[in-house]
């Protein structure tokens, strides 16, 4: 039997063209059971624009962040693959199915999008400082994670419903650093992991700023390691974390 798959695209401010067309193409070539567009802070008007489209969409008034509006995607949906693409369409559909195809297969419990990867194909590339601020990221969470990818923060991956429901009370981070906790643990709790090379295309009117977004994801790279080392009963990060309140967990937030 054919697993279903849900879709989910973290959304501020987009391009709502672009947006409606990449949409469409989603729908079109993979035919997923459902498409959740996640809406932060939207234009007025912009939610009526959706209303044509072959979605669900949800709006909140103020920014949430990629980390916690994929999360609050993924807890509506109810089918056995979920995943996410960022809205700017960077990740094309024919790389989207290959990311969802080895969860699908129940080949792994978490496919990861790679631009990084040596057989990636990238169209377009990011400014030389983002990328070598992304090169260098990517090499320091490879040295202090357990998963040891190419990338870590491609806008593109999927997971087992059952991975899922283990990895979900231990998210915390609303940012862009959600997608290296989110490896950080399922890596903790050894779930399998597969990264997919990918072609990709940088897509200009980013909201990141390289300086900023790379200091906040060294300081979550550092709690990601913190958090997946206690599910792992590391002594030394059990015995720090007694001296720190608990966070509360993104499900448990207002979405």
């Amino acid at each position: 039997m054919s697993r279903s798959v849900g879709v989910v695209l973290p959304a501020y401010r987009p391009d709502m063209d672009q947006l409606g067309t990449y949409i469409a193409a989603i729908d079109g070539a993979l035919a997923p059971q459902t498409i959740v567009v996640e809406l932060d802070a939207p234009r007025d008007g912009v939610p009526v624009q959706l209303r044509s489209l072959p979605i669900e969409v949800h709006t909140v008034p103020y920014r949430r962040g990629k980390g916690a509006a994929i999360t609050a995607g993924f807890e509506r949906l109810e089918t056995d693959v979920l995943a996410f693409v960022d809205a700017d369409g960077s990740t094309p559909v024919n790389s989207l199915e290959r990311i969802l195809d080895p969860v699908i297969d129940s080949r792994t419990d978490l496919a990861v999008g790679s631009r990084r990867h040596p057989d990636a194909t990238v169209a377009t590339h990011q400014t030389f400082a983002r990328r070598f601020l992304g090169d260098g990221f990517a090499w320091l969470a490879g040295q202090l994670l357990d998963a040891r990818l190419y990338d870590y923060q491609c806008g593109a991956k999927a997971i087992d419903v059952a991975a899922w429901e283990r990895v979900r009370d231990h998210l915390y981070e609303p940012g862009f650093a959600w997608d290296v906790e989110l490896i950080a643990i399922a890596a903790a709790l050894d779930l399998r992991i597969e990264e997919v090379p990918i072609e990709w295309e940088d897509k200009p009117g980013s909201t990141v700023s390289p300086i900023r977004t790379s200091i906040d994801l060294l300081e979550a790279l550092l709690t990601a390691r913190h958090r997946s080392k206690q599910l792992r009963d590391d002594r030394l990060h059990t015995a720090l974390a007694e001296h720190f309140d608990e966070p509360t967990a993104l499900i448990e937030k207002d979405r």
